[in-house]
């Protein structure tokens, strides 16, 4: 008998494609992310996979200044699907901007992990 992906590994085979994926709960008729086993509140255990468009808004930004290396940001974005993830922003971003997400894939060959992009005025 084979063990079932585990919902962590089948969010990284999609990041590994490029695409943002999260689970919803129809019980609770709402967004679940992280990946998880069960519903949170609902204890669903049927949680559906929905593919993100990738685009958010900067919920929250901040700066780190490690010691002897790069400053860099630790952002939150609220996903245009109803959840919020943390990430990064590549640039300067500011409250309220506009992002679109890609995946990064660490030299290192660790797993993938969104990176965000401001997105262009139309």
């Amino acid at each position: 008998m084979t063990q079932p992906e585990s919902p962590l590994a089948i969010y990284h085979r999609h990041l590994s494609a490029g695409h943002l994926v999260y689970q919803y709960d129809a019980r609770t008729e709402s967004a679940v992310f992280p990946p998880r086993v069960l519903g949170p509140g609902s204890g669903n255990p049927a949680l559906e996979w929905r593919l993100s468009a990738g685009l958010g808004t900067v919920h929250a930004v901040t700066v780190v200044h490690p010691r002897d290396q790069d400053t860099y940001n630790v952002v939150l974005i609220d996903l245009d699907e109803g959840f919020r993830l943390m990430g990064r922003v590549e640039g300067r971003p500011a409250i309220g901007m506009r992002v679109r997400m890609r995946a990064h894939r660490p030299p290192d060959g660790g797993p993938p992990y969104p990176v965000f992009d401001i997105k262009e005025p139309a």
